[in-house]
């Protein structure tokens, strides 16, 4: 289910972004290409997840960090520097245009690998 998701946000998000930036990048540049680095760092999550092993899961758990960082760091400067983001971004105001499930879902990954950590990593 959650490898599911994120293919679902991964998908979302690249789509929406490269139409964006296809058709108005001089609009809001800066929250077309984070939106389009949202979609990647889905995208990388989705194939780390379900790939599986030590080696993928530390590619996951990079994702999932990378992905948390940005969506709390987006988030909080969409809400007080709104100039900076005239058009929303998949991380903008922590999620709120997805329902604020980009704030979760990173949340439920990092939990998830940790729950299925491989033995010989400390997590």
């Amino acid at each position: 289910m959650l490898v599911a998701v994120y293919a679902i946000f991964a998908l979302a998000a690249t789509s929406r972004a490269v139409v964006q930036i296809l058709t108005k990048y001089h609009e809001a540049p800066l929250a077309y290409v984070l939106s389009a680095l949202a979609g990647v760092i889905y995208l990388v999550a989705t194939v780390a997840l379900a790939i599986g092993g030590e080696r993928w899961w530390r590619v996951a758990l990079v994702a999932c960090s990378v992905e948390l960082l940005g969506v709390l760091t987006i988030g909080t400067l969409s809400i007080f520097d709104r100039r900076a983001f005239p058009d929303a971004t998949v991380w903008s105001v922590y999620g709120q245009g997805y329902y604020f499930i980009p704030a979760v879902l990173p949340l439920i990954g990092l939990y998830w690998l940790w729950r299925t950590a491989p033995k010989r990593v400390s997590a």
